[in-house]
């Protein structure tokens, strides 16, 4: 069945070709015009009388084979015409075939064939150019852009009460990504990254300060001034591998599909500090005091990341498995981000 429907292609191109202008494609003079039915033409061209001879001895399967088409190996994807010109080729027909489906462009017209079934073969004709697919290996960077929060040993986040409770508004967390994406099949990715993250916990209760105890952080109450401002603030190189689903690719639907990805990451801190600012009683303007309680905070953290998205948008959660402080140096508390992705 393909051999004819590469023969009806060819047919097609024919016919495109008498009514389109191909500007500098100019079609040599020596032709062979051979019109069959209502509408059907072959166009053949003949350079000298020992050809033709020879043309009138071969059928249509002969002429075909006299093709000698060659697949590229990478992309499975065969060129069946092409016109040059004095400004390089142009590809008129291209052929993309697998084991059980094959899809051929006509100019601006797409015929795809499913054999998957060989019960009920499957043809479906799309107009409007053939269009982009993902290339199987691609690079690209993103930005994350999330709010942040912690876990106690209960699971449970802390209260109102707590010193080191988390304010929602002001604990950013922001994130640049390199991303490398390996397509293992239709609709599923690897992806591994590579980046730099802040994390900063803004205070719900701004009166307390973060600052470096003996052997562990303190949070102490400023009743001398009138505290504005209070958070912690912590920045990771961060390496993340990710294994991606992506439904709407796998059933044609591009970007309009439901997409979800999961895996693990690892971070090494870059830095950490506390930040007060702060009114004096007496009155004045803002002051600001910086301490540099990294010391207290581990040096690596793990966890876990996920990721859905619909149409544009893409979320993103992660959760570290391993606690914000240094055993004994301060509260249990492990990370959690919620955010959106760019």
């Amino acid at each position: 069945m393909k051999k004819y429907l590469l023969l009806f292609c060819l047919l097609g191109f024919v016919q495109l070709a008498f009514g389109k202008d191909f500007g500098n494609y100019p079609v040599e003079k020596d032709t062979i015009i051979v019109e069959f039915g209502k509408s059907g033409k072959i166009v053949m061209i003949v350079d000298n009388k020992e050809d033709f001879e020879k043309l009138k001895n071969m059928n249509v399967n002969q002429i075909i084979s006299e093709l000698d088409l060659k697949v590229d190996e990478q992309t499975g994807e065969l060129v069946v015409v092409e016109v040059a010109g004095k400004k390089g080729s142009k590809e008129i027909v291209k052929v993309t075939e697998e084991w059980n489906k094959t899809e051929v462009t006509v100019g601006g017209v797409r015929i795809l064939v499913d054999e998957t079934d060989p019960l009920n073969t499957k043809v479906k004709v799309e107009t409007g150019g053939r269009k982009k697919s993902d290339p199987p290996f691609r690079t690209y960077f993103n930005l994350d852009l999330g709010i942040n929060n912690y876990l106690d040993g209960n699971g449970n986040f802390p209260g109102s009460s707590s010193p080191y409770a988390v304010r929602g508004w002001g604990s950013w967390n922001v994130g640049f990504n390199w991303m490398a994406s390996q397509r293992i099949s239709k609709g599923f990715n690897w992806d591994l990254g590579l980046g730099v993250q802040w994390y900063n916990f803004k205070f719900e209760n701004r009166d307390f300060q973060a600052v470096r105890g003996d052997g562990e952080i303190d949070f102490i109450q400023r009743s001398d001034v009138n505290g504005f401002k209070s958070k912690i603030s912590a920045s990771y190189l961060t390496a993340m591998s990710l294994f991606r689903l992506d439904f709407g690719k796998m059933n044609d639907q591009g970007r309009k599909g439901f997409r979800i990805a999961a895996g693990p990451y690892a971070g090494y801190r870059l830095g950490g500090t506390s930040k007060f600012v702060y009114r004096p009683s007496d009155g004045g303007g803002r002051r600001k005091e910086h301490q540099n309680t990294g010391i207290y905070l581990n040096n690596f953290r793990y966890g876990l990341r996920g990721e859905v998205g619909v149409g544009r948008f893409n979320f993103f959660t992660t959760y570290d498995l391993n606690t914000l402080f240094e055993k004994g140096a301060g509260p249990e508390l492990n990370a959690l981000t919620f955010g959106v992705i760019f």
